[in-house]
């Protein structure tokens, strides 16, 4: 066996018996100052170690050719109505979708971006309207022409009115002229609006009661409004309730419909009090009228990862604009590219990287208002938005993917019908930002140094002001003798 001694040989730490050190205050100060230093540096190598770093890489877009870019928006128009708000989505591939519903919602405000009802539907889109065959026959005016003077009164005096706002140099307004007069002829001589008064056809000139029309909330021409007695009057916002109808323009379609309007009124009660009756619509050719002049449009669509457009307009197959009347003006709430991301997620990526985040909404909260002024007619507002893919990465898995994006915007004149344009271009490249990982050897190896560090520093400062103090001693002695 192994003598204890032989062991005891290789001892790289002897001691030194207690009694033959000597203590002194120099010594005490070096070394609490030496515990003071460690702790200091141990906590900042700590603090070190439990900080997330990461590195930043620019990386080309490795998205597949089928992946879809999401767009989120939540926007307020104050003059353009839900009736003919249009979301529409094209790309330089061809692409090119128009009045999207599947994932929108809309919402009628009026000018304090306030909602007046809840959600409005629009209802499927249809694909033409029929109309009279075009011939010379003439015919009479059948319709009672209605202004701001008299349309309340007669509003209230029949049971059932029927509105076509018009604008004279509008063709869908022409095209309808005839049947609607041929029409409104037929169902006066059956229901005389002396002795009967359940219903009555009229038409209102927009372009000579622009007001009148305004209060009804018309942005397209023609626009048939159908307002009933009794039920439709507000009196808290001063306008009615009505609905709006969509359908065929022939005469016979016209007439079809005059007549089911009138079926369920009884000749007594409409010379009596006010009738709370009211059709029930069956089917898409009538649907309730806008309750307001503005529109609130919310939801997202999907589109291909290529430079494209998503236009916000007044659309219709069957309607015209007077483009110097409309008037684009939104206000944004929500802006942004990709999915959503939770609020949990989204405090865990700002973990990583605090400054992350800050542009994905660079839009939200902003106002983008044309004045009604004659300069300001006829104008489009562009937004020209650069989206950039950032794919955040953890040491174990993808944390998240986020789009954030510059935003540049401008008001133009346009000669068309004005519109609200979002052009994004997505970038090619993505920042890739990685977590980096710490090891925990190094970490404790940087713990031994500091430690080994400041001792041996420590011991070497003593042992200099030791020997620098003996030294001073012996000059003094000698200097006695």
């Amino acid at each position: 066996m192994v003598s204890t001694s032989k062991i005891k040989s290789v001892d790289f730490y002897r001691k030194i018996p207690r009694d033959l050190t000597e203590a002194s205050l120099s010594g005490a100060g070096l070394s609490i100052l030496a515990a003071f230093s460690m702790i200091f540096l141990f906590g900042m190598e700590l603090n070190d170690y439990m900080r997330v770093s990461t590195s930043t890489s620019i990386v080309v877009d490795k998205s597949s050719d089928g992946d879809f870019l999401r767009i989120d928006f939540n926007m307020s128009f104050p003059a353009l109505s839900c009736e003919f708000a249009s979301v529409d989505v094209s790309d330089v591939l061809g692409t090119n979708r128009l009045n999207i519903t599947k994932t929108i919602r809309k919402y009628s405000i009026d000018s304090r971006l306030n909602p007046t009802g809840s959600e409005f539907h629009s209802g499927p889109v249809t694909k033409g309207v029929k109309h009279d065959e075009e011939t010379d026959e003439e015919y009479g005016e059948g319709s009672v022409l209605l202004n701001r003077l008299n349309f309340d009164r007669i509003s209230h005096k029949h049971a059932i009115l029927v509105v076509n706002f018009y604008a004279p140099w509008c063709a869908w307004s022409n095209r309808l002229k005839p049947s609607w007069e041929k029409a409104a002829k037929i169902i006066r001589e059956r229901y005389d609006p002396e002795t009967d008064g359940r219903i009555l056809m009229g038409k209102v000139d927009c372009t000579e009661e622009a007001d009148l029309c305004k209060r009804n909330h018309i942005q397209g021409y023609p626009s048939i409004r159908i307002f009933r007695k009794g039920s439709d009057v507000r009196e808290d916002h001063g306008h009615h309730e009505h609905e709006a109808y969509y359908g065929d323009r022939d005469t016979d379609s016209l007439v079809k419909v005059m007549e089911d309007l009138v079926a369920p009124i009884s000749f007594q009660s409409s010379e009596g009090a006010p009738s709370n009756i009211a059709t029930e619509i069956k089917d898409d050719a009538k649907r309730p009228a806008p309750s307001a002049g503005g529109c609130k449009i919310e939801g997202f669509v999907r589109v291909k990862k290529v430079p494209g457009n998503l236009i916000i307009s007044a659309h219709s197959v069957s309607h015209s604009f007077d483009a110097s009347q409309m008037n684009m003006s939104h206000v944004i709430s929500h802006f942004s590219f990709g999915k959503k991301i939770t609020p949990w997620v989204l405090s865990d990526m700002k973990r990583l990287l605090p400054h992350l985040g800050r542009s994905h909404d660079r839009l939200n909260g902003l106002s983008y208002i044309s004045n009604s002024s004659d300069s300001y007619a006829n104008v489009t507002i562009e937004h020209y938005l650069q989206p950039v893919k950032i794919e955040v990465m953890t040491k174990s898995y993808k944390l998240v993917e986020e789009y954030e994006y510059t935003a540049h915007s401008s008001l133009v004149h346009s000669l068309q019908i004005p519109v609200a344009k979002f052009h994004f271009e997505p970038s090619p490249m993505q920042v890739l930002i990685t977590e980096d990982s710490k090891s925990f050897s190094h970490f404790i190896t940087n713990v031994c140094a500091i430690i080994g560090g400041v001792f041996t520093v420590a011991g070497i400062l003593d042992s200099v002001l030791h020997n620098a103090m003996r030294l001073v001693k012996k000059v003094e002695l000698g200097k006695n003798f």
